[in-house]
């Protein structure tokens, strides 16, 4: 997804999906400045300089979405972390915010009481299905308008969100982060213990997964693919599993809008994943466009060498962490040459059309064999009687390694599903 370079209602959506030099230069400077640690690390000391001025406790901020899975996560964890820090917690009441923001809202949905289901073992939680009775009822239409105001006046469009000193954290997946913070603050109560809900590792080791695949949809144009593009390799690898590579076009590409508020967090949110998972995230210059179509058309002839991941990691690592521009005949050598191909060969393939059937071909696969629409996503097949498991975010790449390491140890006949 990108950073909208235009208001959120622009009549012309080109601007977004094909903007042009002066917008891309724009757009990613811009990018840049939100995910500038010095400027994040700036923004903290001047709020809790303020704090401390004031006298005022540590303020966080929670927003339930009475109707939405990962609220209902997010919930079972707020008076544990209530105890466990020095925090002022304030909890509204919002709705769904649809819109440009959710434009999937339907989809949105039915994925998230799949996923939340899936990852509430892994945390200690109850699944949101098991407990449906306890919040099918909405709370009082003046509840929700004085939340959901509250929710849109500072800057976002979710529901299971917490929001501290200027940053936002989704759910029960970004809490460890927000902890990290009150605790380098000094106001975690009880410093020895750990975290509420550490996120799990990404971990294979040991397995052999030679008779389990794995089809990964990747696209060029997205931040959360290329901070873990690599590491999704080298899982593949780690374990012996067969790798589909199955790159699709971004989001904002096909005609699913993205508005600057969400690119915005979009671009916070993967820095801060970034550091977490130890790799580099920017500086950057936006690949939407032509220069995602002119990297694609080089894709099948990479294939033929079997290059393709090649191509792609290069790609992803200029544009996104070494601030190349992709829309440069230039950028695009230095593509192809990091990924040990022949710029003069590639020449003659450049602009091709032989990779749109394909594409297309992958994104309705994804779209609608897997009910999946975002990038990157991921379906583990194989395993005695094992129905497919089929996950949506790069936040999800844990789930996919513990599903393969238990998928691995199985005895021959079928012992489950997951799906």
């Amino acid at each position: 997804m990108t950073l909208d370079p235009e208001p959120a209602d622009n009549p012309n959506p080109r601007l977004m999906t094909d903007p042009p030099a002066i917008v891309r230069r724009i757009a990613s400077f811009a990018g840049n400045r939100v995910v500038d640690p010095q400027r994040r690390a700036k923004r903290r000391a001047k709020a809790e300089a303020a704090r401390v001025k004031a006298g005022a406790p540590h303020r966080v901020e929670y927003f339930h979405q009475h109707d939405d899975p990962y609220s209902h996560l997010a919930q079972q964890v707020l008076d544990t972390f209530r105890d466990r820090y020095e925090i002022d917690l304030v909890i509204h009441q919002v709705r769904a915010s649809g819109g440009k923001n959710q434009p999937e809202l339907a989809k949105l949905a039915a994925w998230a009481a799949r996923d939340a289901d899936l990852i509430a073992p892994h945390y200690g939680l109850q699944r949101p299905s098991d407990m449906a009775d306890r919040w099918d009822v909405a709370p009082p239409a003046a509840v929700l308008d004085a939340g959901s105001a509250r929710l849109t006046a500072m800057g976002h469009y979710s529901g299971a969100m917490f929001h501290y000193g200027g940053e936002w954290y989704w759910g029960v997946d970004r809490l460890f982060h927000l902890e990290q913070r009150l605790r380098d603050l000094g106001a975690c109560k009880q410093p020895a213990r750990p975290d509420i809900c550490p996120r799990p590792p990404i971990d294979v080791s040991g397995a052999d997964a030679r008779h389990l695949t794995l089809d990964f949809y990747p696209s060029l144009n997205s931040p959360y693919t290329s901070i873990i593009y690599d590491r999704t390799i080298a899982m593949a690898k780690a374990c012996g599993i067969t790798l589909h590579h199955k790159p699709v076009l971004p989001m904002v590409m096909r005609g699913v809008p993205a508005t600057r508020q969400k690119g915005s967090y979009i671009l916070f949110d993967t820095k801060r994943e970034a550091e977490f998972l130890g790799v580099d995230f920017g500086p950057m210059v936006f690949p939407v466009g032509e220069p995602t179509r002119a990297m694609y058309s080089l894709i099948p002839w990479a294939c033929e060498q079997g290059r393709d991941v090649e191509l792609l990691s290069a790609a992803l690592r200029l544009a996104w962490g070494e601030g190349v521009g992709l829309h440069r005949r230039k950028g695009i050598c230095q593509a192809v040459e990091r990924a040990g191909l022949d710029w003069s060969a590639a020449q003659r393939h450049l602009g091709s059309d032989a990779w749109k059937e394909e594409t297309a071909r992958r994104q309705l696969e994804m779209t609608e064999e897997l009910g999946l629409w975002g990038v990157p996503s991921y379906r583990l097949r194989g395993g005695a009687g094992e129905a497919d498991l089929c996950v949506w975010g790069q936040d999800r790449l844990w789930l996919i390694a513990g599903e393969i390491r238990r998928r691995a140890a199985l005895p021959a006949q079928p012992s489950g599903i997951v799906g």
